[in-house]
């Protein structure tokens, strides 16, 4: 893996077990984002559970390179996902975040 893989790499997942555990834990700022694209708390503790987990998938694709473009797919789709979510809110200023680490992971993707 180069050396470029393996920042991005790190930093997705550093990213991704932030925003995923203050997801998943129901912390009000974690959980401010997705109320305003009226996701339900529920289901965005759900989601943030999902890409904590994918986020140690990461972590352990540093070690075996193979074992990243799993983890990579399922954050693309949940980008992807934020992404079509903010424009049908009518917030797609706010879905600039999304599209930058829908594109790091896509750079990713290439590069493993």
């Amino acid at each position: 893996m180069t050396t470029s893989a393996t920042i991005i790499l790190a930093f997705l997942a550093v990213v991704f077990v932030i925003s995923g555990l203050s997801k998943a834990s129901g912390n009000e700022k974690g959980l401010s984002g997705t109320r305003d694209v009226n996701v339900k708390d529920g289901l965005a503790r759900v989601i943030g559970f999902f890409e904590a987990l994918l986020a140690l998938g990461l972590i352990l694709g540093l070690k075996w390179n193979w074992m990243a473009y799993f983890p990579l797919v399922g954050l693309w789709f949940f980008m992807a996902g934020a992404i079509f979510v903010h424009f049908k809110a009518n917030k797609a200023k706010t879905a600039f975040p999304a599209f930058f680490l829908l594109t790091l992971i896509s750079i990713a993707l290439v590069l493993i």
